[in-house]
């Protein structure tokens, strides 16, 4: 009888012919080989199916559903056939590095409170990397905080028990499609603590009109929807506004239209920031790395409305939130930014007049 591999990665593909040989190119090369994988492609109009076959990795199988279905279809009927100790997220057009699969199994195998652990990312785009704009190696603190506001972690970097999953039903849920993953951290997080590698062991694959960037509007709505269950648990009775403003400024990263916006965003988020507090009661190192993100974001959304000429310099000092440090290198930069803002509203109004 086979031996059950310790990791299933799904990968749900869909046009993927030109990609996925790269893709499985670095899962060749992991130092931890112990793993099998389940590649939904999901009723492909291209060579995908073919190009994995003649891959020729026996670990690699290859499941083509009777009619396409869309990822959340295809990722629960990936897990669906998973055997493995462990299930790792991946994207078709995803890169990971040699040792991603090592260093997570080590540090679930070791860490028996985590559910779920993801990595640190770069962006891959034409064959260069670069930086991504997201935090890598966020505590599990951190993350709890964030995922208040957004989705902190990359779907192609994280590792979580299938015995949690499985408690699920659905694994993903349908309704929650170009949010399914961020929903489902939020399930399994019942289960157990979330963590991140910080190293980038993962590569996200910048893709010109792939769905992230066409989805975006319905997976803010969802996010909406998602976060709102979350705000009226913490807080009880939210107005849906306040966190679909949260959402479109923070998770979206929409300019802040005026500084009655910025107050009623911050209200809320100052809000869930003082309930998360009272009922995690996280340690001072923790406090103030929430307290530190809570002022990058401030200074995010503030920065961009200024600099806009959307609102006045004097407008943003005036709703900052109580506890937001203004460091004098942020200060500076407001203060180009204002000037810079003032420039753009008269040239503006000289054009409208």
């Amino acid at each position: 009888m086979t031996r059950d591999p310790t990791v299933s990665v799904i990968i749900p593909a869909y046009r993927a012919a030109t990609l996925i040989a790269e893709t499985l190119d670095s899962l060749s090369a992991q130092v931890f080989d112990d793993f099998e994988v389940i590649l939904v492609d999901d009723c492909s109009p291209d060579a995908t199916a073919a190009v994995v076959r003649a891959y020729g990795d026996p670990r690699v199988r290859v499941v083509r559903p009777e009619r396409n279905g869309g990822c959340v279809h295809a990722r629960n009927l990936g897990f669906s056939l998973a055997r493995g100790r462990y299930v790792a997220g991946l994207d078709h057009d995803d890169l990971c590095h040699p040792e991603r699969f090592a260093r997570q199994v080590a540090f679930l195998d070791t860490n028996p409170d985590m559910v779920l652990v993801g990595t640190g990312s770069k962006l891959f785009e034409n064959g260069e990397t670069r930086p991504h704009d997201r935090a890598n190696g966020m505590s599990s603190d951190l993350i709890d905080w964030m995922m208040l506001t957004r989705n902190p972690l990359v779907w192609s970097s994280v590792m979580f028990r299938a015995e949690a999953a499985r408690k699920l039903d659905p694994f993903e849920r349908p309704d929650r499609h170009y949010l399914e993953d961020f929903d489902l951290y939020h399930r399994l997080r019942r289960f157990g603590r979330i963590a991140e590698i910080p190293d980038p062991l993962t590569l996200y694959r910048i893709v010109p009109g792939s769905m992230s960037q066409t989805g975006t509007q319905r997976m803010l709505n969802g996010a909406t929807m998602l976060l709102a269950e979350r705000h009226a648990d913490l807080l009880g009775l939210v107005d849906r506004r306040d966190t679909e403003r949260v959402v479109r400024h923070v998770m979206g990263r929409r300019p802040v239209p005026d500084s009655a916006t910025l107050r009623r965003v911050f209200t809320l988020i100052e809000a869930l920031h003082r309930a998360h507090l009272d009922r995690h009661d996280p340690p001072e190192e923790a406090r103030a790395a929430i307290r530190a993100d809570i002022t990058a974001l401030w200074h995010r959304l503030t920065r961009a409305a200024v600099r806009s000429g959307t609102i006045p310099l004097r407008e943003v000092l005036h709703a900052m939130p109580p506890g937001v440090p203004l460091q004098r290198e942020r200060r500076r930069d407001l203060i180009v930014s204002g000037v810079i803002g003032a420039v753009r509203s008269a040239r503006r109004s000289r054009s409208a007049a």
